[in-house]
């Protein structure tokens, strides 16, 4: 790593940590020729991953979007901020794990619900609501419907 006050490349290291996730590597350095210290941060290059919306139109993935889908959903429920994070750390290794350049916008929801109906029941409803866009109640209690039917799935597989 070169030196930003001196110029020299040769360093070494004095101390390194990560970050909470263990995601981005902190290192405290000092150059050998000047005798300065200086940080450097090392992080995973990712390869960016363009969102395929309805109408055709492409956006980079944004973590930060499904987080707020997620707050919305979950407002005045029994979810921590940490099961929220760790829903939003799901969904996007689930995406950068697929290794596509591309993803459509009705899988990353389909990811969404899937983690959010994992955690409280309620706020995955009202986000099957809103995602799936119901015309009218029958919209409605047909998810309801087909929610019952998979928590009987669950429980007599718990069961088995």
């Amino acid at each position: 790593m070169k030196c930003k006050f001196c110029g020299c490349q040769d360093s070494k290291v004095i101390d390194s940590r990560t970050n909470e996730d263990c995601t981005i590597v902190r290192r405290r350095r000092e150059c050998v020729k000047c005798g300065r210290r200086f940080t450097t941060f090392e992080e995973y290059e990712t390869i960016p991953v363009l969102v395929v919306k309805a109408n055709g139109d492409r956006q980079p993935f944004d973590r930060e979007k499904v987080k707020r889908g997620i707050i919305k959903a979950c407002e005045k429920r029994p979810v921590t901020f940490s099961q929220i994070e760790e829903m939003v750390s799901n969904i996007e290794k689930s995406i950068y794990n697929a290794l596509e350049p591309e993803v459509n916008s009705s899988k990353i929801g389909e990811l969404v619900m899937d983690e959010i109906k994992k955690v409280d029941e309620v706020a995955y409803i009202r986000f099957a609501s809103v995602y799936r866009q119901f015309k009218d109640v029958s919209n409605f209690i047909d998810l309801l419907n087909d929610f019952k039917k998979d928590m009987e799935k669950d429980k007599a597989k718990a069961t088995e």
